[in-house]
């Protein structure tokens, strides 16, 4: 007894251990320390040279049960190191008041990052543009007596020197930097300052030198950065933020080159076309950078998110941030773009001994009119001569940047096919195991597409309508009615126009300007007898107007600081002018964002009168309402249902300017949601209390999407752009953080007119994925790691290339559509069977992926049994369908034994022919 007695406490020791231990790997210390320094070749990590590959994410813009996956994710594609932002609106939503939880729960995210073992890139600005609100900073700035943004200002200095210490300090006390064990190990001051500097004149040129002074005495203990900053002082590395970035040079020999923003897509406004970024161009720049010397390289972004609640930045842009990412907005991988970076990635780090040995300028050779390579070897090579046979450490990037012509290379005593507008990458100096423009990786068809146009049918019936299969009966549609107007006694009075932030101070995208205008019979009878009516003329608007007259809508406007000009029907007697006027999103990037406010600007006047010709309003008495009654009274929120007056629906009633409400059940699953208001006007749209952010229905140019989009030569963000005539943005992420099982509130306020009867739900997850891949085309880049390549007992020429298919986490490989290894035409979902095919194609693909989640397939006669036609070039090409695991296995279950039975005939099937 006295034995067991021991060996229960032995266990219950050791689970404590390792309780303890799983704590220390998520809070405690994630690396042991290191120093981090640089030279002018690359960071130095604990005394290491690092070619380094950084992924971009905000926090804010997902949810904190996101924030795993999308990390885990990042390190699977390649990334070393995590870049975020700090958001100071989000961090000091009132002076001196600092809010640190949920989506601003920054300690946790990074934390969350030191715990998958990757570094990170902590961009404190505290500017920080990203398409975010007032471009990061909070509104309460701008009401500091005698304050100026970003220049040489003492009350804007002392703000942001606390701010940015309040941040610094918070990460040293969570020992959070890599001296204490932490991930950070880099940390950026300001934000592309450099474009803005010329603007402040001397005062912007001494305000740079004192951000950067002000961060080096914070004591970070790390190396920081300024991005798109010329004349950065000494201790500071300037970084490139574009497209392009492989001709930057630091502005001295003892920095490395960075790449800090790699805009690998690009934003979107509303009423615009959605744009894209090729993979294949992508992929290009990279290569080009790390082969003209870069050393770090960070994607904006690796994961776009969304601008939930009134985040997204102006004016008018859209609340998806998606920016064509590796990731979506909803967390799933957007292929190929994600698997085709993974496959670069690997190149790179195969090169990564090499890069890191060349102290200097690698080995540069001239191939022909438009291509070079770049060849990092430890020691001396001659590139027309073959390479020995003990060559050490040796890599080389062969380009051709000719936007049109394939080329043929040789170097090195091999000639080197190279596409246009690619590099190849040869961790050897010998084996091409990546060019950019090949791309091997899969292409998934996913379930929602941002822009895609409603997909609901009208009904009669007051339920939410759910996409493939998925429907939940709900309550009864409910609906109440927003004031126009005046609507709260906390509305004031005061003579002119007052700026819009001035008053609402960002409380509210809406803020009520009214005022009376007394029409006399003569006038009205004027304007009859001339057939006219009287002007209302505002020098200048941003970003919406309505006007109202006796409550009932004249007209609108949309815009940066338009003059509007709109016919207004007036009465005899007094009349009710009611302008509302509306953000979409603050100023974020540029100079003097601070002034650049909202509202409206300059003289508002009415024209038209028989005496006197025009009435100057802006003399007027107008009083001012902020917001919304809806807002104020928090419609939207769960515990406040039964103090709003909820009516029945009724078909056919009016649709402007009123609050919707009903109930849903969640799908079943864990796959994101997505909700279509593509059915809806403008507004904003809430679950269970949390905020999805704007919607607005208006529809891009029908021109200017090309048919095709040709990866080759530069890009710019209107080059390969889709969704012409279509909805900007009609789905809306739903977080599964933000949902119930059952009775979830779903809160719309509408403001232009639409029908929520539309209204539909679809869970968003990868549905068709498709491969073709080539017995020609390179081998998997796992095999260069593999024990017999490393030792040189097989060459990795000998390995066969492989296709590689995978669904979504949760979801396996339900069907294969199309399988044809020969020589198949077409492309995704227009697979077609070539002359040559062999027979065992759909067998073997269905042996190897069927019921799976992900599965690999060689590309070769081995794996087929025998060559279906010699002397021909073969590929494999796949389709499948992809579906939950639990409805896969749920529905197999109870015929696993003909499922299982249909597999063994495959293979005798497989055997016979053989």
């Amino acid at each position: 007894m006295l034995g067991l007695g021991f060996q229960v406490e032995g266990w219950v020791v050791m689970l404590v251990l390792m309780a303890v231990a799983q704590v220390a790997v998520i809070y405690g210390e994630f690396f042991e320390p290191f120093n981090v320094s640089y030279d002018h070749r690359a960071l130095i990590l604990g005394g290491q040279r690092r070619m380094l590959i950084s992924a971009g994410i905000h926090y804010p813009r997902a949810t904190p049960d996101m924030w795993p996956g999308l990390i885990a994710k990042s390190k699977e594609g390649g990334a070393d190191v995590i870049e975020t932002y700090v958001f100071w609106s989000g961090h000091e939503p009132s002076r001196g008041q600092y809010y640190f939880e949920e989506r601003y729960d920054i300690v946790k995210f990074v934390k969350l990052v030191g715990a998958n073992g990757l570094y990170l890139l902590l961009r404190i600005g505290p500017y920080v543009c990203a398409e975010w609100n007032f471009g990061g900073f909070p509104v309460w700035l701008r009401d500091v007596p005698d304050i100026e943004f970003r220049t040489d200002n003492a009350p804007f200095k002392d703000e942001m020197q606390r701010f940015a210490k309040k941040i610094v300090d918070l990460m040293k006390e969570e020992n959070l930097f890599s001296w204490q064990g932490g991930p950070i190990i880099l940390t950026q001051i300001e934000n592309e300052y450099g474009n803005v500097q010329g603007s402040y004149g001397q005062s912007g040129e001494r305000y740079m030198k004192w951000a950067a002074g002000m961060a080096l005495g914070l004591g970070a203990g790390v190396p920081w950065i300024m991005c798109r900053q010329t004349d950065a002082p000494e201790a500071i590395i300037n970084s490139c933020n574009a497209f392009y970035c492989d001709g930057f040079k630091p502005n001295s020999y003892r920095k490395p080159v960075i790449w800090t923003e790699d805009w690998n897509g690009w934003y979107a406004n509303w009423g615009d076309r959605l744009p894209h970024r090729p993979v294949e161009d992508n992929a290009f720049a990279i290569a080009r950078f790390f082969q003209r010397g870069g050393s770090f390289h960070n994607y904006y972004m690796y994961f776009g998110g969304t601008n939930f609640e009134r985040t997204a930045g102006g004016p008018l842009q859209i609340t998806s941030y998606n920016y064509d990412a590796p990731i979506d907005e909803y967390g799933i991988l957007n292929q190929p773009k994600w698997g085709h970076l993974k496959d670069l990635h690997k190149a790179i780090k195969l090169c990564e001994p090499a890069l890191v040995a060349v102290d200097d300028s690698p080995l540069y050779v001239k191939l022909g009119r438009r291509q070079e390579a770049h060849v990092y070897s430890s020691e001396q090579i001659d590139t027309n001569s073959t390479l020995p046979g003990n060559i050490g450490t040796c890599a080389a990037f062969l380009a051709n940047i000719d936007e049109h012509k394939s080329a043929s290379v040789k170097i090195f005593g091999k000639v080197y096919n190279l596409p246009p507008w690619s590099v190849s990458i040869l961790p050897d100096c010998k084996t091409v195991a990546f060019n950019t423009a090949k791309t091997e990786a899969q292409v998934s068809i996913k379930t929602v597409e941002s822009g895609s146009p409603s997909l609901s049918n009208a009904t009669e019936a007051a339920d939410l309508l759910f996409h493939d299969n998925y429907f939940a009966p709900l309550k009864s549609w409910m609906a109440s009615k927003e004031p126009i107007g005046l609507w709260n006694k906390n509305s004031f009075s005061a003579k002119g126009i007052l700026e819009h932030l001035n008053v609402t101070k960002d409380t509210s995208d809406y803020l009520w300007y009214i005022t009376s205008v007394n029409i006399s019979a003569e006038d009205v009878l004027y304007w009859k007898e001339k057939g006219i009516l009287p002007l209302l003329k505002i020098n200048s608007m941003r970003d919406v107007v309505r006007i109202f007259v006796n409550g009932e809508l004249a007209g609108s406007k949309v815009g940066h600081w338009l003059r509007l000009e709109q016919h207004v029907q007036l009465v005899e007697g007094d009349n009710q002018l009611a302008l509302l006027s509306e953000t979409v999103g603050l100023q974020n990037y540029g100079a003097f964002i601070e002034k650049d406010g909202a509202g409206f600007r300059g003289p508002i006047k009415l024209t038209g009168f028989r005496n006197y010709g025009s009435l100057d309003l802006t003399k007027f008495l107008w009083t001012y309402q902020v917001g919304l009654k809806g807002e104020a009274a928090k419609y939207y929120a769960p515990e406040e249902q039964e103090n709003v007056d909820w009516v029945d629906l009724q078909l056919g009633a009016p649709s402007a300017f009123i609050w919707y409400k009903t109930y849903f059940d969640a799908p079943e699953g864990s796959d994101p949601v997505a909700i279509d208001l593509g059915s809806m006007g403008k507004g904003f749209a809430w679950i269970n209390g949390h905020g999805l952010g704007r919607y607005w229905s208006l529809v891009a140019p029908k021109s200017g999407c090309p048919k095709t989009c040709d990866y080759r030569g530069t890009y710019k963000e209107s080059k390969c752009v889709t969704n012409c005539g279509q909805l900007t943005q009609s789905w809306y992420h739903i977080p599964r953080e933000w949902l119930q099982d059952s009775n979830n509130l779903l809160v719309i306020f509408e403001e232009t007119g639409g029908n929520p009867l539309k209204i539909s739900l679809k869970t968003h997850y990868t549905k068709t994925i498709c491969a073709k891949v080539s017995e020609n085309d390179y081998p998997p880049l796992n095999s260069w790691w593999h024990p017999n390549i490393v030792s040189g007992k097989k060459s990795v020429s000998d390995v066969p290339p492989e296709i590689h298919l995978r669904c979504d986490d949760g979801h396996v490989i339900s069907g294969i559509t199309f399988a044809s290894f020969g020589n198949s035409g077409g492309s995704c979902q227009k697979f077609s069977v070539g002359h040559c095919h062999a027979s065992s194609s759909l067998s073997v693909v269905q042996k190897a992926c069927l019921g799976k989640n992900k599965c690999k397939v060689s590309v070769s006669n081995a794996t087929f049994g025998k060559d279906p036609c010699r002397g021909t070039l073969k590929s494999l090409a796949v389709e499948a369908e992809c579906t939950s695991s639990s409805n896969f296995y749920d529905f197999h279950a109870p015929n696993l034994w003909q499922y299982q039975k249909t597999v063994e005939e495959s293979r005798e099937s497989f055997s016979a022919s053989a």
